[in-house]
């Protein structure tokens, strides 16, 4: 099975864990199964999170399938992290919605990939939270679109309330596998109950089709001739989403009913629904407290008494204290804070900022065994490394050099510098001194010989 997982969106409406680097999917927040098979390099721990428990869940369902990500470039390095290099990335260079997002997926599939214009694909967004019976469907959704049952097989979720979140898929008849009759935009709820009645499915954005036929719909839309000239013109794209594209000028659609369990964990009040412990991290609840769940990244202890229907969540980015159901209305609070990034995970390990000044920033930096930073250099910042643990070596203007705990490093801007990790991972605390720190002033290189 050849499956394409989009995964997009800053995710505001779970601040302060998410932010424009770490979408909901990254965050950590559900126990592994006991035994379960490790997927990546650093697919370890005691939690996973929205996108290492689909991977598992979709290598559990079949071990051969071949699992593309498309997504942005914020989001390669934390992918990297958390999935290892085993997975495929297809990034766009720019947002410009579902249509050309697919279509640059296909492409890659097809011109780097190699894999073949008659093989079909599955497109499922990234989050889902389901039991591994969603993707056992995803797999008869792929034999489907195989097999030529449509030009697009769509999976649709049979639903269990009237939902204003969700467009409904209007089928031809009651039957598991059916034609569509009609597309409903996402409705009111009454509107919703009486789509119900008639038999509506929400639609949750899963579909399947044979690569040819989505890429010579883009050949139609787009003047390109391969992967390479496709992603090239990427930032000149119209922005389209795939039903506008492509779903509304299809005649040939079915689709196949599921009637497992199914959830968007969109919010903190829908995410805490999902959670196994009330609480993650160094937090205490006394015995008073009702439906509180926290879950706590920073280094010192919470202590909730007397909570009710609350949610705590606390991070280098900020802290929530909320209602739970109050805590889906918090976007346009969220949006009025801007800072800089905290905490980010990276190709190579976690990036920590422990405090700010005018003129100079301190980083906690936690290196994976075995793993390197980018060979780089500053314009307008001085760097010093100072070794807290672990061993490994910089490279400072090519010249090598081992590292072990005490050693200090300085760089002068300019100064072209990588740190790799030795077997035990290498944790530093990184001084960067400059009138102007910013995430923009890293010119890469390549390796010296």
């Amino acid at each position: 099975m050849n499956i394409v997982l989009l995964s997009g969106g800053s995710g505001k409406r779970l601040w302060p864990l998410s932010n424009d680097i770490r979408s909901k999917q990254f965050i950590k927040l559900f126990k592994r199964p006991e035994g379960a098979e490790e997927m990546g390099e650093t697919f370890t721990g005691e939690y996973e999170s929205m996108v290492q428990r689909v991977y598992r869940q979709i290598k559990k369902t079949d071990p051969e399938a071949k699992i593309t990500i498309a997504t942005s470039k914020s989001q390669v390095s934390i992918i990297r992290n958390q999935l290892g290099t085993e997975v495929g990335i297809s990034v766009e260079p720019c947002r410009r919605d579902t249509f050309p997002a697919i279509a640059l997926a296909t492409a890659y599939l097809h011109y780097v990939q190699g894999v073949s214009l008659d093989e079909a694909m599955v497109v499922c967004p990234v989050d889902p939270y389901v039991d591994d019976g969603f993707f056992e469907a995803l797999k008869k959704l792929n034999q489907l679109a195989s097999e030529g049952t449509a030009n697009l097989v769509l999976l649709g979720i049979d639903p269990t309330y009237p939902s204003a979140k969700y467009g409904y898929i209007m089928p031809e008849s009651g039957d598991t596998i059916a034609k569509v009759r009609a597309f409903k935009e996402k409705p009111d709820e009454p509107t919703a109950a009486e789509y119900i009645k008639e038999g509506g499915l929400w639609n949750g954005g899963v579909f399947a089709y044979k690569l040819r036929y989505v890429l010579e719909r883009a050949h139609e839309l787009i003047d390109f001739i391969d992967y390479t000239d496709l992603y090239s013109k990427y930032d000149t794209l119209t922005k389209v989403s795939f039903d506008y594209a492509v779903v509304e000028h299809e005649p040939d659609i079915a689709v196949m009913r599921f009637t497992g369990p199914w959830k968007d964990l969109g919010t903190w009040n829908t995410l805490t629904e999902a959670m196994e412990d009330s609480t993650v991290g160094d937090a205490r609840l006394d015995e008073t407290c009702s439906n509180v769940h926290v879950v706590n990244e920073l280094g010192v202890p919470i202590l909730v008494m007397g909570g009710k229907d609350m949610v705590v969540s606390a991070s280098p980015d900020g802290i929530l204290v909320s209602d739970k159901i109050r805590s889906a209305a918090m976007k346009p609070y969220v949006e009025d804070i801007a800072q800089q990034v905290m905490f980010a995970e990276k190709t190579w390990g976690i990036y920590r900022v422990l405090d700010i000044e005018e003129g100079s920033m301190t980083v906690k930096v936690t290196l994976n065994p075995g793993h390197r930073m980018n060979y780089h250099s500053h314009e307008h910042r001085d760097e010093v490394w100072t070794v807290l643990g672990g061993s490994g070596y910089a490279i400072v203007d090519g010249m090598e050099q081992p590292l072990k705990p005490g050693d200090v490093i300085t760089m002068a801007a300019g100064c072209r510098h990588t740190v790799i990790a030795g077997e035990t991972g290498l944790h530093l605390i990184e001084v960067q001194i400059g009138s102007d720190i910013s995430a923009g002033d890293k010119h890469k290189f390549e390796m010296p010989e």
